[in-house]
């Protein structure tokens, strides 16, 4: 039997250099075979009713540790899919990673430039299944039966997984009905779906050190920048690949932290937004114009409401051929990719490498930096993705003196709230900032302000409401030295919605590029019935 053959070491490191496959053979290394014998390589198991049809069992095996079924030519038996081993998986990931990084260098020093991830792709996949079929054979010799051809394909997807994808963490990522994932360490994992409430979902990882390597592979993969998740760097924000934002934290919990969101309405217009039930045909045409007539906004409420997802909606009625940046910790809106606007300056902020110079984490870049370089970018607009601290000067400013029609998010949990939330980040500025002059420019600088509520019934069997309850107007200064607001759209009565109210002060500017201004008549807008609630107003159900 070739070296190649044989098991790694206990800390499942290459020997001598080398990445090697694992036998099971109880024989070969002691420190794996009990494992490998206790169950065989592939355990099938149906998933359980809370998991991805994909998803791993809770510990990984099948039903009280059932051998391999189904040997009729690869299929499944009995509808039961086979889920891989996640030790076997990790060996083999580790193998073909050494191979394809001696392949691609080797490759880069031909060609003189680096692999795209296409390539890196290809060739990783050719070599898992090289790995998987020596694997599988050796198997085959050690226990004296094979495994079929769909736990072979199990095994070298869960190895692809591991290598380019997020591992066992990868199926809930695939489920579009996901919402949110939740990680309270490897085997505290929870997930939401659509209008169902927080369940408990089977383990991502064997250990939090695993967990910890998972998302050490993905800040390597993410091509942002320098991201990384370590003692020296206890935080970690990135994007995954289907544009979810993931946020862990290490080192300052007791246990690796995550929580993952998808914005489950990647690219919805203003009538999307109608058929959503966010807001009505009436306010639909009231934002579009507020669009065109390069009116500031901010839009505000609280996480998860659907601010991002209004927000790209709402960019939807910029003119085609505008030139419009965008900056965001990480890409969330992907204007750039869309296909409506033509011209997309995407910026994305850069975390620092954990080195701190002057009091800051070195190679760090921050939104509020990166926005005067945006301003000589010739921009007609400015669109953040989300103000969270003191880059919310900078923003306000370019509100001020650019042509308008620029647009950001904000945390804020009633509207009513959002001049001060203002106020209190602009303070993070700088000594020279005081209460006065940030209200001088939030007078100045905005618009409107556009609140997104969600009321959640879950819990009592009903489902996630999410719509917009205010649109405020921004008129100056009031004589309270706040700036003055003025209720466009809001609640009314047993009403929770935004319907009309008051006429904008600027009304003839939205007249101008096209607003019907006799759509604000209605007191009612254009909701064709009250929202569906389980608990009305006053307690009633």
């Amino acid at each position: 039997m070739s070296s190649r053959h044989a098991a790694p070491n206990s800390t499942g490191e290459p020997v001598n250099g080398e990445a090697r496959v694992v036998l099971g053979a109880a024989d070969a290394r002691p420190d794996w075979s009990p494992t490998a014998l206790r169950h065989p390589l592939l355990q099938p198991t149906a998933a359980p009713a809370n998991a991805p049809a994909n998803a791993p069992g809770r510990d990984g095996h099948g039903p009280n540790g059932a051998p391999p079924r189904g040997t009729n030519g690869g299929a499944p038996a009995n509808g039961v899919t086979p889920v891989a081993d996640p030790e076997v998986a990790r060996v083999l990931k580790r193998q073909v990673a050494a191979e394809l990084h001696e392949q691609l260098a080797l490759l880069d020093d031909q060609r003189g430039t680096a692999a795209d991830p296409a390539t890196r792709r290809q060739r990783g996949r050719a070599l898992i299944e090289d790995a998987v079929a020596r694997w599988s054979d050796a198997y085959a010799l050690t226990h004296g039966m094979a495994p079929t051809r769909a736990q072979d394909r199990a095994l070298a997807e869960a190895v692809y997984n591991l290598l380019f994808r997020a591992g066992r963490l990868q199926p809930y990522l695939d489920d579009p009905d996901i919402e949110n994932i939740l990680i309270n360490g490897c085997d505290d994992v929870w997930i939401s779906r659509v209008h169902q409430p927080m369940r408990q979902v089977p383990p991502v990882a064997d250990s939090d050190e695993e967990l910890i390597e998972l998302l050490q592979d993905l800040a390597r993969r993410h091509g942002g920048g320098e991201r990384s998740l370590s003692t020296s760097s206890p935080t970690l924000a990135l994007r995954l690949e289907d544009g979810m934002r993931l946020q862990a934290m290490t080192g300052v919990t007791p246990r690796p932290y995550v929580a993952i969101r998808r914005h489950r309405v990647a690219s919805a217009t203003l009538g999307d937004m109608v058929a959503l039930g966010t807001i009505d045909s009436t306010l639909a045409a009231f934002l579009a114009a507020a669009i065109r007539a390069r009116k500031n906004v901010m839009i505000t409420g609280t996480q998860g409401v659907g601010k991002t997802s209004l927000l790209r909606a709402m960019a939807g009625e910029i003119p085609r051929d505008e030139r419009v940046g965008t900056l965001e910790s990480e890409y969330e809106l992907w204007l750039h990719t869309l296909g409506h606007l033509r011209q997309v300056v995407p910026m994305e902020a850069r975390e620092g490498n954990g080195e701190r110079v002057d009091g800051r984490s070195a190679g760090e870049l921050t939104i509020g930096e990166l926005i005067p370089a945006a301003l000589r970018m010739t921009l007609t607009r400015i669109i953040v993705g989300e103000v969270r601290s003191a880059e919310v000067v900078p923003m306000l400013r370019v509100m001020t003196n650019g042509e308008g029609g620029s647009m950001c998010t904000l945390h804020a949990r009633t509207p009513h709230m959002v001049i001060d939330r203002i106020a209190e980040l602009c303070l993070e500025y700088g000594s020279q900032m005081t209460d006065t002059l940030a209200y001088r420019l939030t007078a100045n600088a905005l618009d409107f302000v556009v609140h997104v509520t969600m009321l959640d019934e879950t819990p009592i069997g009903g489902r996630r409401h999410r719509f917009v309850s205010h649109v405020l107007e921004v008129v100056g200064m009031g004589e309270s030295g706040r700036p003055a607001l003025n209720t466009v759209f809001g609640p009314v009565g047993p009403e929770l919605r935004a319907v009309p109210q008051t006429p904008p002060a600027c009304l003839d500017d939205l007249r101008r590029v096209g607003f019907d201004a006799r759509a604000l008549g209605s007191p009612t807008g254009s909701w064709s019935k009250p929202l569906d609630l389980r608990i009305q107003a006053g307690g009633a159900w």
